[in-house]
């Protein structure tokens, strides 16, 4: 026997749309509890009206979130944004010698530019300006996985509260994915957010951080 209730809510989790169009009153019960069966393969006539309580009953649920959603705005106006061009994020193997890592990072911070390095299971990723990948080929040139070029940093620097409020993360992503933003790295440390985005896409996103 499906759970209806989970059944559905997942299905209006897994579609940002028909959830924003649900938490808004945007949304005709009827018509998304059919189509909810429909996608799902469920009877219709003996779901129907489970799905359309489900419904409902995740609408009253979806309004409980607009508190947290009032918090995580806040914040973000609250927050101030600053931008750099010119950013690479070169992927390393994971077996280089980290003495010339050491070495890239001192002629780089020696120019007082950004060095950012992001250790994951599969690679090392050092993300800097374009002024240095031939520095990092001369260092790695036999380790480079990918070199991902015109890349623009976003560093969102919020108010303390960021640490406590549940969400924020969450939100910029979506509000990124929904408006067809990819977001090549990203990282955060304390109360900084950081993307990195394609430079073409700077415009359109600080349209979207204008809270």
């Amino acid at each position: 026997m499906p759970n209806i209730t989970k059944l559905t809510e997942n299905y209006i989790l897994e579609h940002p749309s028909i959830k924003d169009c649900l938490k808004n009153g945007l949304i005709n019960y009827s018509s998304l509890s059919r189509q909810i069966a429909s996608d799902l393969k469920l009877d219709i006539k003996k779901n129907f009206d489970a799905i359309l309580i489900a419904c409902r009953r995740f609408k009253r649920k979806l309004k409980k979130e607009e508190t947290f959603e009032n918090k995580i705005l806040k914040i973000l106006k609250e927050s101030k944004i600053e931008i750099k061009n010119k950013i690479i994020a070169v992927v390393l193997e994971k077996d280089v010698f980290f003495g010339n890592l050491f070495n890239l990072e001192k002629e780089i911070k020696k120019r007082k530019e950004i060095f950012r390095v992001i250790e994951s299971v599969s690679g090392i990723n050092i993300i800097t300006t374009e002024d240095f990948l031939d520095l990092i080929t001369k260092y790695f040139k036999n380790k480079i996985i990918l070199e991902n070029k015109n890349l623009a940093e976003i560093t969102i620097k919020s108010p303390k509260e960021i640490e406590t409020t549940p969400g924020t993360y969450a939100y910029l992503c979506s509000l990124f994915g929904e408006n067809n933003i990819n977001i090549v790295e990203t990282l955060s440390c304390y109360t900084d957010t950081i993307f990195l985005i394609k430079e073409d896409d700077v415009g359109k996103a600080i349209n979207l951080l204008r809270f």
